[in-house]
Formats: C-alpha cells, sequence, structure tokens
C-alpha cells in the first residue's frame, strides 16, 4: 500500500502546485485591491488544502486497486488484468488491457501452432525419408545397379524436400508473391509434362480440354505447386492402368472454374471433409503409405491465400474432381512476352501431354 501512495503522490504533484500556485495568486489579487485581513487569508488557504486532500484522498480510495495491482511485480499475465475500477478511465484502460491481453494470448497461440505443426511435419518428414534412402542403399549393394529404381527413390526424396521448402517458405507467403495474369492452357501444359514419367510409370493418361485463351490472376510458382498436388494426388490414388486423368476449365457467373478428375479409388465420405487439415492422411493415405497428410493442407492455405476458391468432391470407388475456382478469370488476347513464347511453334510437343 506503501508503494500505492508514493505512486499517487507522485503522479498528482503537479496538480497540487497547480493548486497552491491557484490560492497564492487569487490572494495576491485580494492584497492589491486593498484586502488586507489576514485571517481569512488563512482561513482561505486552510479550506483549500483540506478540500484538495479530501479530493485527492477520495480518488485515491476509488482507485486504490488499480495503484495496488500496478505497483506489485506480475508474476504472470492474468496480473495484468485488473478486475475492480470504478472511474470512466480505468473502465477504458482495462478494457484495452483486456483487448491487448486478447490479442497477446491469439498471436502467441498461434506461433505455438505454427512451431508444432512444423516440428511435427520435421519429425515424419525424416521418419519418410528414411525408407528412400534405405531403398537406395540395398540396390547400390547389388550388382547390376538398377538405374530406374533408383531414379524413382530419388524423385521421392526429391518431392519430399519440395514440400519441406514450400513449408518453409508458406510463413512467409506475402514476400513470395508475384501475381501476374497467365494463360490456363500453358501453365498446365507445363505441369504436365513436369509429371510425364509419373504418367508413363502408372499407365495414365491426362486429358487437357482448357481454351488458349482463358487467363487467370496468380502467382505462377504457387499455382503450379498447386495444380502439381492435385495432379500427383490423382495419379498416386488411381490404381488401374489406362485410366484418364481429365483437366477442364469453363468460364461461368462466378469466374474460372478449372476441374481436375480422376478415375480413380475415391475419397471415403467420411474423410472428405477432413483432407485439407494438416497431417490428416485418412483411409487412402495408409493404403499408399507414403501420405504426408501436408500436400492439400498447403495447397488449400495457398488457395485462400491468393484468393481462389477450393472445393473436393469424390464419390468412392468412382473417383475425385478438384475444382479450382479464379473469380478473375476470364478469356483474354493480351498474353505477356512468356506467355506468348511458350505458345510459338517451337513449344509444339507440349501438346503430346494431351494424347
Amino acid at each position: 500500500m506503501k508503494k500505492a501512495i508514493l505512486l499517487f503522490v507522485r503522479e498528482h504533484i503537479p496538480f497540487m502546485l497547480f493548486q497552491l500556485g491557484l490560492v497564492l495568486f487569487i490572494l495576491l489579487l485580494y492584497w492589491l485591491d486593498g484586502f488586507r485581513n489576514p485571517n481569512t487569508a488563512i482561513y482561505s488557504v486552510a479550506m483549500s488544502v483540506l478540500l484538495t486532500s479530501g479530493y485527492l484522498g477520495g480518488k485515491f480510495i476509488m482507485r486504490r486497486s488499480f495503484y495496488s495491482a500496478i505497483v506489485e511485480k506480475p508474476e504472470k499475465m492474468e496480473d495484468a488484468l485488473i478486475r475492480h475500477v470504478l472511474t470512466p478511465e480505468h473502465r477504458k484502460t482495462t478494457e484495452y488491457t483486456r483487448q491487448l491481453y486478447r490479442l497477446y494470448q491469439h498471436e502467441v497461440q498461434t506461433l505455438y501452432n505454427v512451431q508444432h505443426r512444423h516440428l511435427h511435419f520435421m519429425n515424419q518428414w525424416v521418419h519418410q525419408m528414411k525408407t528412400p534412402i534405405s531403398v537406395i542403399n540395398l540396390l547400390l549393394q547389388e550388382e547390376e545397379v538398377d538405374k530406374k529404381s533408383i531414379g524413382q527413390e530419388v524423385e521421392r526424396i526429391r518431392t519430399g524436400l519440395e514440400i519441406v521448402l514450400v513449408n518453409a517458405r508458406l510463413e512467409t507467403f506475402e514476400d513470395d508473391m508475384q501475381i501476374e495474369r497467365l494463360p490456363l492452357k500453358n501453365v498446365l501444359q507445363e505441369v504436365l509434362n513436369e509429371n510425364k514419367r509419373l504418367f508413363i510409370t502408372n499407365g495414365l493418361f491426362p486429358v487437357l480440354n482448357v481454351d488458349e485463351q482463358l487467363t487467370v490472376a496468380t502467382d505462377r510458382k504457387w499455382i503450379k505447386f498447386m495444380l502439381n498436388q492435385f495432379i500427383t494426388n490423382a495419379v498416386k490414388y488411381t490404381f488401374q492402368k489406362g485410366k484418364k486423368i481429365h483437366v477442364t476449365a469453363m468460364q461461368n457467373a462466378e469466374g474460372l472454374l478449372l476441374e481436375i478428375k480422376d478415375e480413380g479409388i475415391g475419397i471415403p465420405a467420411s474423410d472428405l471433409h477432413r483432407v485439407t487439415k494438416a497431417f490428416f492422411t485418412g483411409e487412402n493415405g495408409r493404403l499408399s503409405g507414403e501420405s504426408t497428410g501436408m500436400g492439400l493442407y498447403i495447397a488449400s492455405e495457398v488457395c485462400q491465400r491468393l484468393g481462389h476458391e477450393l472445393t473436393i468432391s469424390s464419390k468412392q470407388g468412382e473417383g475425385t474432381t478438384v475444382a479450382l475456382l479464379f473469380k478473375d478469370g476470364k478469356a483474354g488476347e493480351q498474353l505477356d512476352a512468356r506467355s506468348q513464347d511458350k505458345q510459338s511453334p517451337n513449344k509444339q510437343p507440349n501438346e503430346e501431354t494431351n494424347r
């Protein structure tokens, strides 16, 4: 309590000096006006001191909980929340402090979730990378090295490293984003060509049905990452050879709708609403044994930050459709130089991906 009183007094020293100066000024006016009665002057000073002391005493009583709280050393964050206040000023101060505390809790929880997710993901990723490394070691011990099998294991490691790097860059997404208007068909052809070996290995055929005039405003690197995730998932969960992966785009009232539809095993209804959750693998992920549960999660996060609407629908045994809505997508004729170069005759082999 002593510390609270001393703090209160130090805070109100300017006010007390002001009151003293005001009384002396009034007495000086009376003196200059010819008033010479010292008893009246003493009475005036005494009443001023009494009234000022009463005012400050009452004010301290109303604020004693506030001063008692701020002079004590806090032991936890909740100690900053002053619960018993009477004056309007301190009510507002308390509301402000509580709002700051809520913001602090939200930021701390966010940081904790990010750290926990990153640690969980790294532990899971390191565990999964042991498998291809072990397989490569076994293959290297053979007299005749199977380069094809080693290449497949190296590809698994490369894919895992890419997921790790993308997950790390997700925290600084805005610094790594560059929005430009891109020809959708060219971007899709690039992605399909990058996965050509995957299609051949699994005996699947991509069918691309997208108008060359369709363009979307997005980030080239991030949209390619998302499309890669959707394509590789479609291939991964289509076990029968000879099936097709249909990639179509159409203009509707809301924007440009891109659909990637496979003819695979589909997603169980119980798992469908959770496939974009971090680390969720579901029944299908357990079948393949290679799922980290992070691919669709990162893709959904990227979609949300880019402003694209992601929808996943599926029917078990018939296939899955991933729909991506570009609200600013449209048919355009003016493409940038890089896009025009991709449409030049020397890029015609890309069309083979559609066949």
